[in-house]
């Protein structure tokens, strides 16, 4: 199986790699396109804000040879935190950028609905289960996941909510449509049901 990490210069790409390997992949971690060629899956990770993302993958001739992968050749594609929020159609971190486009929706700055809640999410929290799905087999549902962000991904289709976590009022915590799926928390620093969910990701 040949496995694409995406590198667009905001990630952190040492941990992903290694944890797909454990997973047992043999990641490519790119800066060409031209990669996707020959790829069966793409992991996009990201740190970083939705402007300097998409910024940085429309210089690196990205954008267009993702969307024809995932919309053309059917291979699916796994964004992480950042790389979830860049499959969305637009976001706001930055100024009203225009995302990939992949799922619908937009990401927004989550606005606390307490006094004490702190932005940024930082930490370990639940993700509830929407519906049964491939992306979370073997995974109990609720089970704790590592999450660092400030903005966070509003579906335009319910149906595309494949499970949430309780914070600032509850939020899509990862979201799936056809072949595309983002997960806004860290498969790779949350132990065994990260790995998990990245062994399922390379059997879909």
């Amino acid at each position: 199986m040949s496995v694409l990490v995406v590198d667009y210069g905001l990630s952190n790409l040492g941990s992903i790699r290694r944890s797909l390997e454990e997973c047992g992949a043999s990641p490519l971690v790119s800066d060409d396109p031209e990669g996707l060629k020959t790829a069966t899956r793409i992991v996009l990770p990201g740190v970083g804000s939705f402007a300097d993302g998409m910024s940085n993958l429309r210089s690196m001739g990205w954008v267009t040879a993702l969307r024809e992968a995932v919309r053309e050749d059917r291979i699916p594609v796994l964004g992480i935190c950042l790389g979830m929020q860049l499959l969305a159609d637009r976001g706001n971190e930055g100024g009203d950028i225009v995302g990939l486009g992949l799922i619908p929706g937009e990401v927004l700055r989550f606005q606390p609905e307490a006094p004490g809640v702190r932005i940024p999410h930082v930490g370990w929290n639940e993700v509830h289960k929407a519906s049964e799905h491939p992306l979370f087999d073997e995974i109990p549902d609720r089970s704790d996941f590592y999450f660092v962000h400030s903005y966070h991904f509003v579906p335009g289709k319910p149906e595309t909510v494949l499970s949430t976590t309780p914070y600032c009022g509850g939020f899509a915590s990862a979201v799936g449509n056809g072949n595309v799926f983002g997960v806004q928390f860290h498969p790779e620093k949350s132990g065994r049901p990260g790995f998990q969910l990245l062994k399922n990701f390379l059997k879909i």
